[in-house]
């Protein structure tokens, strides 16, 4: 069982538009939902990153339209226990394209906010793995930090076959551990001043 007091999740990119109905829309997206609020008692430093786009943006080049500032696709899912979530990260929130990795996000330094309230070890999950996932854990491992992969809590696009499945080897290759939520030992008692600074 894995406990350690300075560690912190990240969920990244758990919105609508990227769950089934949404406007780029991961097919199986919302099953990783209830695996994340189930994990979510494991942690005394919650953060979440979003897509946080401009209505004109190159981004928008290469994909649909999708997360919109202040739009309802951009919003966490309702079954989300977003509520429980510390920090929030936007990221892709200019005329380019990036917002890939949460550590590209424009409102907070990710790498800053982790040194300064001594988080050594950083849980992943989220959507999707080909993409925002696997950019946020190759990042969060060039920056130093013991980087997990809670993988029953990440889903892909799955646009070609074995892309997914692919992502998780890149991940591991790079020096990630893939667990499951199975894995985590909840972190009860155990309380944690967060520092925004």
């Amino acid at each position: 069982m894995i406990r350690h007091l300075h560690k912190a999740l990240l969920i990244v990119d758990v919105q609508n538009d990227f769950c089934p109905g949404g406007a780029l829309s991961t097919p199986q997206g919302n099953k990783v939902i209830p695996v994340i609020n189930k994990v979510l008692d494991n942690f005394t430093f919650i953060i979440a990153s979003r897509d946080w786009h401009p209505r004109v943006s190159v981004h928008f080049n290469k994909w649909p339209e999708h997360c919109l500032q202040k739009t309802k696709g951009a919003e966490f899912p309702k079954k989300l226990n977003s509520n429980k979530f510390d920090v929030i990260l936007n990221k892709g929130t200019r005329n380019i394209d990036d917002g890939y990795s949460a550590f590209e996000a424009t409102n907070i330094n990710l790498k800053d906010l982790l040194k300064h309230n001594n988080i050594s070890e950083l849980y992943i999950c989220g959507l999707t793995a080909e993409y925002c996932v696997l950019s946020t854990v190759l990042d969060s491992i060039k920056n130093g930090f013991t980087t997990y992969v809670i993988k029953d809590a990440v889903e892909g696009i799955r646009q070609n076959k074995g892309d997914f499945e692919d992502a998780f080897t890149e991940m591991e290759k790079a020096g990630a551990t893939i667990i499951t939520s199975e894995d985590l030992k909840p972190t009860s008692g155990i309380t944690q001043n967060i520092s925004l600074n």
